[in-house]
């Protein structure tokens, strides 16, 4: 389900990774050029130039400070002959052989830088390893990304969105939310650059989303029988769909009949009977042409007579723009007083089911939505489009052709599976 948009976003989250990774090199980088604690420090000579302080052991001997390098007429001045005065012989004896020597070249040789990386223990001073401070940065610090660190995959994200049938609006909703989470916040990173945007694609995944709903926890907490009509466009799938429910909720241990408000189809009542005797609910039906608030007011009275938990009421497919067949049902919800209108339409159909779902609910009202087919549906746009645009949660998705092949929506789940590393 959804294979092709899963596929894409897991393309994405390594772009963002890559980016933010870019952003953690270049800022370690940088600390690695001003760090003091892996070179020499400098210090001001009295003269105002600038002069490298080394590790002079601790000792009472005078330190003479050399002249620059190049001063050669300078340092020719410091010969062995210019240590034989006595002042200086009782300090010459007491140093080691190896010391006994004094350099012509001054007082620092080439050995200087080697000297100085020495610490007081005589171990080399090793400067901190580049992967050492990313892995410190990453654990234990916090990183500031900018717009500009993500503003590609960002603008990649949005296509892949809007090539998967996702309504402009959720996409736009949907990058918004990234840059919320992603840009201009200092937080601890203290898993991998992909994970962290995992996360924040999850947040606004959900924020889209929304909230799946209940139908069982619905009618826990209401006043039985709780009426629920299916309305929407012809070849949707709705008296599949309302058997597939009955099913499920006689699964659930709730009683269930069936009104088959579908009077001008030919056929529709044969194939409503045949549904419902196959997953054994009661079905009420009228003649072909009947008024199918007739049928439907009849449904409600057989199921408080006989206390049946649940009415599920069918009606003609249609589209907003047929008049009349609108009218009807809004005459329809008059007459029966539905608990919740459910919204039917194919997953496939993409954005055109977020269109004519916004339609019906500026019409006659939705309260909840049902998209079929959705185990055919690679892209997944209608899914997540929807619920943001109506502003309705989805009840069920049916994913197959069994009357088992129906399962509620929940938000988290259908999350996990796009963001999921399974194939």
């Amino acid at each position: 389900m959804f294979k092709s948009l899963k596929e894409k976003l897991k393309s994405v989250k390594k772009g963002f990774g890559s980016r933010i990774d870019d952003a953690v090199i270049n800022e370690t980088e940088v600390e690695e050029e001003t760090d003091v604690s892996v070179s020499a420090p400098v210090s001001e000579s009295p003269a105002g130039t600038p002069t490298e302080t080394q590790n002079v052991p601790d000792t009472d001997e005078p330190v003479l400070e050399t002249a620059e390098s190049g001063s050669d007429d300078l340092q020719d001045d410091f010969e062995e002959d210019d240590f034989e005065d006595e002042d200086f012989l009782p300090e010459i004896e007491e140093r080691t052989p190896a010391e006994e020597k004094p350099k012509k070249k001054g007082f620092f040789s080439r050995r200087k830088k080697e000297e100085l990386s020495l610490v007081s223990d005589g171990t080399p001073k090793k400067k901190a390893s580049f992967g050492s401070k990313l892995k410190v940065l990453i654990t234990e610090r916090e990183i500031l990304l900018s717009e500009k660190d993500i503003s590609e995959p960002l603008e990649e994200l949005e296509i892949i969105l809007l090539e998967n049938d996702v309504a402009f609006d959720a996409a736009n909703a949907i990058i918004e939310q990234m840059k919320t989470e992603l840009i201009g916040q200092k937080r601890k990173i203290r898993t991998s650059s992909e994970e962290f945007v995992t996360e924040a694609l999850r947040h606004a995944l959900l924020n889209v989303l929304g909230e799946g709903f209940s139908l069982t926890g619905y009618i826990d907490t209401h006043e039985k029988p709780v009426k629920v009509l299916f309305t929407g466009v012809n070849g949707a799938g709705k008296t599949t769909t309302i058997a597939k429910v009955a099913h499920y909720l006689k699964k659930n241990g709730y009683s269930v009949v069936i009104g088959s408000g579908d009077t001008f189809r030919a056929g529709a009542n044969e194939q409503m009977r045949t549904h419902a005797e196959r997953v054994g609910v009661k079905v009420i039906n009228h003649q072909e042409g009947a008024d199918p608030s007739a049928v439907l007011f009849d449904a409600v009275s057989y199921a408080k007579a006989h206390n049946i938990d649940v009415v599920l009421a069918d009606t003609a497919g249609r589209f907003h723009n047929r008049t009349n067949l609108m009218n009807q049902l809004d005459k329809i919800r008059r007459v029966i007083s539905p608990d919740i209108v459910a919204y039917v339409d194919e997953a496939v159909a993409g954005n055109d089911a977020v269109i004519r779902s916004e339609e019906f609910n500026n019409t006659v009202g939705t309260d909840v939505v049902v998209l079929t087919k959705a185990d055919m549906d690679t892209k997944g746009g209608a899914a997540i489009s929807i619920t943001y645009t109506i502003k309705k949660p989805i009840m069920f998705l049916g994913v197959g052709q069994g009357y088992d092949d129906v399962i509620p929506f929940e938000p988290q789940k259908l999350v996990d599976e796009l963001l999921g590393d399974d194939e």
